[in-house]
C-alpha cells in the first residue's frame, strides 16, 4: 500500500495553504515537567475562556469538546505522562457530555488552515445490507496472524483539527497531515508510539506498562490489547450489550458512544475476523446508523460511509469502505448541523485512514509494503 498518498487534493478540501513542517528534534530534558507546567497553564486558560464565554452567552456552552478520536490517546497509551496534555478539551469538558470545554494542543507544531469538505447526503435506506456485506467481507478476512510475531502495528496517516485561544481570542486550526504509528504487544504491557502531535522526537515514546506513576491498567473496550479483544463475545447481541453496559453514562447518548466506541475499536485496533464481523452486526443494531453516499478518507480515498449524528453536538462519525471490496478505509467526523462557536458546516474536526496493519517481531519494526 502507497503511504505516501495524502488528502491534499483541491476537489476534495477546501484549504488554503500547506502547513509548516514540524520540527524534528531530539526530546529536551525535563520534558515531563515542561507539559505539567504547560497543562497546568492551559487548565487556567481555559477555565479563564469559558468564564468569558458564560458571561456573554448565558445558558450555552462555551465550545463543543472534539469528540473525533478522544480516544486517540488512550487506546494503548495509558501509560503515556503527557496523554492528558494533549487534546486538553477532551479531560475539561467534565465528562458528562455537555460539551463544554476548549481543544487545545501543546507542544512545537504548525498550525494549519481549517480542513473542510463538502457533506455528503445520508439516508437511512440499505443500512442493514451495506452493514451486512461489510460484515461478511470481515469475515472472510484472515484477521492478524499471530504466529508471525509479537506486536500489532498500525500505521495511519490523520489530522485533528482545535481551537485555538490566544489572548482571550479563539479560532479554529488543525494539524498538518501526518503518519501515527502504533507499536503494541498482544497483551497489552509493550509498545511504542511515534506520533508528532503527541511527542515532538522523530524516535517516539515508550508505551510499555507499568506507567511511570506504577500502575499497570487493565484492558478494556476503550483501551483494548489483541489478547482482551480475542476474548469477547462474537455474539453481536451480547456484544452490543456489554459496549452499553460499559460506556453507560458517557458521551451525549448511549447510542451515540456506543457507535463511537465500536469506531474506535475499528480505528485503531486489529480484531480477530470473528470479532470484526461481529462489531458491524452489532452496529446495525444501533439506532440512528445512516449511509453516506460518499465520503473521502485522510488519504484521499472516496468510499462510502456507515455513519451516526450526534444531535447534541451537530457531529457526524462516518466510518469510510471501499465501495466494492467493503475494505475498513478510514473514519472521519464532520460538522453537518449548524454552527458549534467557532466550528462552522462542513469542518472535518477528524481524519484518519488505515495505511498498514500488521502482526511484526519487534518494536519500530515495520512490514514491507505488500505485508
Amino acid at each position: 500500500m502507497n503511504t505516501d498518498r495524502c488528502r491534499q487534493n483541491p476537489a476534495e478540501w477546501e484549504e488554503s495553504a500547506q502547513l509548516l513542517p514540524l520540527p524534528e528534534r531530539d526530546l529536551p530534558t525535563g520534558r515531563h515537567q515542561f507539559h505539567k507546567e504547560a497543562l497546568m497553564a492551559l487548565i487556567q486558560q481555559d477555565e479563564q475562556h469559558n468564564e468569558r464565554r458564560a458571561g456573554t452567552d448565558s445558558g450555552r456552552p462555551a465550545a463543543r469538546r472534539f469528540t473525533g478520536r478522544r480516544r486517540l490517546i488512550a487506546l494503548p497509551v495509558l501509560a503515556c505522562a503527557l496523554a492528558g496534555a494533549v487534546l486538553v478539551g477532551n479531560s475539561l469538558s467534565g465528562g458528562d457530555g455537555s460539551g463544554v470545554g476548549v481543544g487545545v494542543r501543546v507542544g512545537d507544531f504548525a498550525d494549519g488552515p481549517v480542513l473542510t469538505t463538502s457533506v455528503g447526503k445520508a439516508t437511512t435506506e440499505g443500512v442493514p445490507q451495506l452493514l451486512d456485506r461489510i460484515s461478511l467481507a470481515a469475515a472472510e478476512s484472515s484477521g492478524p496472524d499471530t504466529g508471525k510475531g509479537r506486536y500489532v502495528y498500525i500505521e495511519s496517516r490523520t489530522a485533528q483539527s482545535y481551537e485555538k485561544v490566544v489572548d482571550g481570542g479563539s479560532s479554529l486550526a488543525s494539524d498538518k497531515l501526518h503518519r501515527r504509528q502504533t507499536w503494541q504487544s498482544f497483551d497489552g504491557t509493550k509498545g511504542w508510539l511515534i506520533d508528532p502531535t503527541v511527542n515532538d522526537s522523530p524516535e517516539g515514546e515508550t508505551l510499555s506498562l507499568p506507567d511511570e506513576q506504577g500502575n499497570t491498567p487493565v484492558a478494556n473496550l476503550n483501551a483494548p490489547s489483541y489478547d482482551y479483544l480475542a476474548a469477547l463475545t462474537t455474539d453481536p447481541d451480547e456484544l452490543l450489550k456489554k459496549i452499553y453496559k460499559e460506556t453507560k453514562g458517557k458521551g451525549n447518548s448511549p447510542d451515540q458512544e456506543a457507535f463511537t466506541t465500536i469506531g474506535d475499536l475499528l480505528g485503531e485496533s486489529y480484531p480477530p475476523a470473528a470479532l470484526y464481523s461481529a462489531l458491524f452486526k452489532a452496529a446495525a443494531k444501533i439506532p440512528g446508523v445512516v449511509v453516506v453516499d460518499d465520503a473521502v478518507d485522510a488519504a484521499g480515498r472516496h468510499g462510502v460511509a456507515v455513519a451516526r449524528l450526534d444531535e447534541t453536538s451537530g457531529e457526524r462519525m462516518e466510518w469510510i469502505f471501499d465501495r466494492k471490496t467493503h475494505e475498513f478505509l478510514g473514519e472521519r467526523s464532520v460538522q453537518v448541523r449548524g454552527d458549534s462557536g467557532v466550528i462552522k458546516r462542513g469542518t472535518v474536526i477528524f481524519t484518519s485512514a488505515i495505511m498498514k496493519r500488521a502482526v511484526v517481531d519487534d518494536i519500530k519494526q515495520v512490514p514491507a509494503d505488500g505485508n
